[in-house]
């Protein structure tokens, strides 16, 4: 096993990342010194470059995109108020109602939108303030927030889930959407039963009952937003049309709806569209230069050296797969969640594979573990999305964070022993 290039690679990468060199920078820059260590400059320069390029030229990453502009036009859209309105009248009667409110509201804006980050900004500025006024500390509020903010990324459609089918070497994208649902859920019940625990012993106030009459006005009004879950899944676990195609026809349907509810004018596209493309330029240079570093392993023999080092220490599926958790909890700390899966999904998944695991359920496995390092410092991105909405800092909303993660880890490690959590929709629609 050759020590030196895994050494170039680990070093660069953590020295690069500690001055503060944005995360693509760093990717490219540690790839292109790992390949110096084995290949004279001017190939190593070429192949660099070919790779960042090569690793975009798919038809699959086309959704990306699409579901970005999409997720943009529902967050402008007044989805997440329809969405809110709805979540009220199921849960706001229950003890910590509001912040009950909140992970259903982001679970179903993920559900729509594929988005972390849009869920937090909205409904951390829509709710945040409702929490306060009926007595919420603002950093319990930020928590909730930041915390159920990632189940719109196991919960489809996702983008994430369609970078590992990409770095996995073409696990079924249908597979893995319907794979999440379950998974999505659980998390946000656990994030629901941990709040109402803590609402409760800090007896926050209750809200009052809705009318069945209610609940059905609000499901009505927040219906056409839902819809989009029926014609977009529907349509890829049908096979009426793929993932791309499925994410074009959801950046039309949610901009006629922006328009039917006079959220979106034609004034406001402009922004909106720009937003989107600076979004999707940040996802597909990390996208590139995380295939950059995923070819420069390969050539390395790293992901097999690290295989065979895993398989070596233990035999044992239960062993490893907690072994693997506990590094994958590590590098979703210190890594965005994009290069993590491109980078660690050809070094783990043929480790998994010779246990026996499917490549879907290890698909949700990952994208599980690493939400909870969306949520963490110095890389969390929703995390500083959910503080600086709720205008506190991160030091005040650790301690109710504590808690949730608890609830999150705890789904994790039911969704990694019991495989039928994740596997059984798919298995219904034989994908």
């Amino acid at each position: 096993m050759e020590y030196l290039p895994i050494l170039v690679l680990a070093i660069s990468f953590i020295c690069l990342l500690a001055i503060g060199t944005p995360v693509a920078w760093s990717i490219t820059i540690s790839s292109l010194l790992t390949m110096l260590v084995s290949i004279p400059s001017l190939p190593a320069f070429t192949t660099v470059a070919q790779r960042i390029g090569t690793g975009l030229d798919s038809f699959a990453l086309l959704a990306i995109p699409f579901f970005i502009l999409s997720g943009e036009l529902m967050n402008k859209g007044g989805i997440a108020h329809r969405l809110i309105a709805f979540a009220k009248t199921l849960v706001g009667a229950l003890p910590g109602g509001l912040a009950l409110i909140n992970v259903i509201s982001a679970m179903l804006m993920g559900a729509i939108a594929g988005s972390a980050m849009a869920s937090a900004s909205a409904m951390g500025s829509i709710l945040g303030p409702e929490m306060e006024k009926e007595g919420y500390s603002k950093e319990f509020g930020a928590a909730v927030n930041i915390t159920s903010a990632t189940t719109g990324l196991i919960i489809p459609p996702s983008n994430v889930l369609i970078v590992y089918s990409l770095a996995s070497g073409g696990a079924s994208i249908a597979a893995l959407f319907l794979a999440g649902y379950i998974p999505g859920i659980l998390t946000g019940l656990f994030l629901m039963i941990v709040a109402s625990i803590w609402a409760k012993k800090k007896k926050y106030k209750i809200g009052e009952k809705s009318k069945l009459k209610d609940v059905f006005k609000t499901f009505v009004v927040a219906l056409p937003s839902l819809f989009m879950l029926v014609v977009v899944i529907g349509g890829i676990v049908t096979g009426v049309f793929t993932a791309t195609e499925a994410s074009a026809i959801a950046v039309l349907y949610s901009l006629i709806l922006g328009f039917v509810y006079k959220e979106i004018s034609l004034k406001s596209l402009p922004k909106i569209l720009l937003d989107s493309s600076a979004t999707t330029a940040i996802v597909m240079l990390l996208i590139g230069a995380s295939m950059s570093m995923s070819w420069a392993l390969s050539y390395e023999n790293i992901p097999q050296d690290i295989s065979t080092g895993l398989l070596s220490l233990s035999e044992n599926k239960i062993a490893i797969l907690l072994i693997i958790n506990l590094l994958l909890l590590v590098v979703g700390i210190f890594m965005d969640m994009t290069p993590a899966v491109l980078i660690f999904t050809p070094i783990f998944l043929p480790v998994v594979t010779k246990l026996g695991l499917d490549p879907v359920h290890f698909g949700i496995i990952m994208i599980l573990n690493l939400c909870i390092g969306l949520c963490t410092p110095p890389v969390g991105s929703v995390l500083f999305v959910g503080v600086g909405v709720a205008k506190t800092t991160i030091e005040k909303v650790v301690k109710p964070l504590l808690p949730l993660f608890v609830a999150m880890i705890i789904a994790l490690f039911l969704v990694t022993y019991f495989p039928q959590l994740s596997l059984w929709l798919p298995s219904l629609f034989n994908l």
